[in-house]
């Protein structure tokens, strides 16, 4: 198959002008040039190249038809790929083998360039708009390293390709969606990733019919999983280099989405969803240590507020021990909802955060979170213990690294408690089987959500909540199906 894709520069000028319409897009630019004596019309998308590198590089070949019309069209070129390739050696050079494919690769940012007689070539001269990597917000770690991905594809490999020096690290490449036709990259370890898993996500890749994933990562985790309603996250999202180096080493898969800083990771199960970069930068000890009250964290985040409010209100139950528990001021608002109003305000708060500026967050937390809440124990709305343990309760979500996860179990605390006031201590046990059983009948990627829980893997079990050291940390999770379960 041959790159002559036109008949001449004019029918490509043609072409391109009713696909891109004439003077109608400021960015995008068609310029006729010549290479030596070598007519050719320049093609490009001003905002998405290199334009220092196209200058340096490439003018000194270049000269404009207006100030060289005594050069003239020259028709004597025998073969005018071999001339072509002899006068413009780039590095990043390649031949575009129909019309639609160089189409895409201009509007991806390279430069396209056509010759007299419509042979197609594209330079690889791609510098997308963004910021430079950073480290995350929401993944800091005291020590480690500070950079952390961007909005840029390629930028973005080079992070990862810079922790795995391996011929066996793989990027395959995609194109979804009919109009926004997004680049997203399949990475994984060539010798260690599940075959079954890498199909599956190819096979969804190919279901996918729409005109755009204009929420990037996020629309491409409800395409593949086809989420509906489903509020569990059921990847991992990080916006660490070192965490997706260290995922694709024990044989996950990570997909990488052009225009998001947060790169997906699968398959992954629960457990996955509660670990966090600083429990290895510490030593064995203090990351487990870490690790479990993180897990105490998520569990209490989810039933603190249920437990107490059953022991609240039926405190004949009550052990002497524990006789301090209990609302002691009187208030015309029920128990039930002075938790759920107290719930929803700090969901509120949460909200009404993500939405300010940053230096009037803190000042409006603080207003919000002492203030209000002063006020409404002074007037009598709520019980000074409602407040302090829907504040506790908060801070345990905090603590969960997952933001997917903490705004799940939200949700879930909410089922927890209505059944636990609705029918007392049955209620609350039954809510409790009915979440567990929900979480452990998930299984995205056909992967069992709460492995190594459900089923039970003992030693698997064991990993999960001891921080063993590097040395020791030999085996590769069971539930992955790498294809070398021992590391080197």
């Amino acid at each position: 198959m041959t790159n002559k894709i036109f008949t001449s520069i004019d029918e490509a000028k043609k072409f391109l002008e009713g696909r891109f319409g004439k003077d109608e897009s400021f960015d995008f630019l068609m310029k006729e040039v010549y290479v030596r004596d070598l007519p050719v019309l320049l093609v490009y998308v001003s905002g998405l190249i290199d334009s220092n590198t196209l200058t340096i590089q490439l003018a000194p070949l270049f000269f404009e038809r207006e100030d060289s019309k005594k050069i003239g069209i020259n028709d004597s070129i025998d073969d005018e790929p071999a001339y072509f390739n002899e006068h413009l050696n780039f590095f990043g050079k390649s031949e575009s083998k129909d019309k639609e494919e160089f189409v895409l690769s201009v509007l991806s940012g390279t430069v396209g360039i056509i010759t007299l007689h419509g042979f197609a070539y594209t330079l690889e001269l791609r510098n997308y708009p963004g910021r430079t990597p950073e480290e995350p917000d929401n993944e800091k770690v005291i020590r480690g390293s500070r950079d952390g991905f961007a909005e840029n594809i390629i930028i973005n490999a080079g992070l990862i390709r810079r922790r795995i020096r391996s011929p066996q690290l793989r990027f395959n490449l995609h194109k979804l969606s009919e109009l926004g036709q997004t680049d997203v990259a399949i990475v994984y370890m060539n010798d260690l990733v599940n075959e079954k898993h890498l199909e599956w996500i190819k096979e969804r890749f190919k279901q996918i019919k729409h005109d755009g994933l204009t929420m990037a990562d996020k629309s491409l985790e409800e395409w593949l999983f086809k989420q509906k309603f489903h509020p569990m996250p059921f990847v991992r999202y990080s916006e660490r280099p070192d965490i997706v180096a260290a995922h694709l080493l024990e044989g996950h898969i990570a997909i990488v989405v052009d225009t998001s800083p947060s790169v997906i990771i699968v398959p992954v199960t629960m457990f996955h969803l509660l670990q966090h970069a600083e429990e290895y930068r510490q030593a064995p000890f203090v990351g487990t240590a870490i690790r479990l009250l993180r897990y105490f964290a998520a569990f209490f985040s989810l039933t603190l507020l249920p437990i107490w409010y059953l022991l609240a209100t039926n405190e004949y139950h009550v052990p002497e021990a524990l006789s301090f528990i209990g609302a002691k001021e009187e208030s015309e608002i029920p128990l039930f909802l002075q938790i759920i109003i107290a719930s929803l305000g700090l969901e509120y708060l949460r909200i009404a955060a993500i939405h300010t500026p940053t230096p009037l967050s803190t000042a409006m937390g603080l207003v919000a979170g002492v203030i209000i809440g002063q006020i409404a124990i002074e007037v009598g709305l709520f019980s000074a213990e409602v407040v302090l343990y829907s504040a506790v309760v908060a801070i345990f979500s905090f603590a969960i690294p997952t933001y997917e996860l903490s705004a799940a179990l939200k949700y879930f605390q909410f089922f927890i408690i209505i059944l636990t006031a609705l029918w007392g201590a049955n209620g609350f046990f039954l809510s409790l089987f009915l979440t567990f059983s929900y979480f452990c009948h998930l299984r995205p990627m056909n992967v069992p959500y709460m492995w190594p829980l459900v089923p039970f893997f003992p030693k698997a079990f064991i990993r999960v909540f001891i921080r063993f050291p590097m040395a020791d940390d030999a085996i590769r999770p069971y539930v992955v199906g790498a294809k070398t379960r021992k590391r080197a």
